[in-house]
């Protein structure tokens, strides 16, 4: 995942962007836990809210394919097929490992000293 890429399309501070991403990390774990704990009680509500809150926050961070998965799985959740919300949470959670390991990426990157990266 291309993160440098994403602010520049936002046109916000590359920096900013990677803490925005971090705390939109933390967020989407917890709602993710949320939702497979709404999927494991029966609990089409919890689906919904959790689902509907990393929707919201995928959209405004450009996170087009995260939007886009999330919006399924809360559709599915409303028409009250759990059952069929599972294959969404399993990709959400996909992505938010390709988003963590992109970040710590850009981690190491900023951690080596200047030069290093050029060989």
């Amino acid at each position: 995942m291309k993160l440098k890429e994403l602010a520049e399309n936002l046109e916000i501070d590359a920096d900013e962007f990677l803490e925005m991403m971090r705390l939109f990390l933390e967020t989407s774990a917890s709602d993710l836990n949320q939702c497979q704990s709404g999927i494991d009680e029966g609990n089409s509500e919890k689906v919904i809210t959790a689902t509907h809150s990393i929707k919201g926050a995928a959209i405004n961070l450009g996170l087009v394919e995260i939007y886009e998965v999330a919006k399924e799985t809360e559709r599915k959740a409303r028409e009250n097929q759990l059952d069929r919300a599972t294959e969404g949470v399993m990709i959400l959670q996909e992505k938010l490992d390709q988003i963590a390991a992109s970040l710590q990426e850009e981690k190491t990157k900023s951690e080596r000293p200047r030069g290093e990266d050029r060989k």
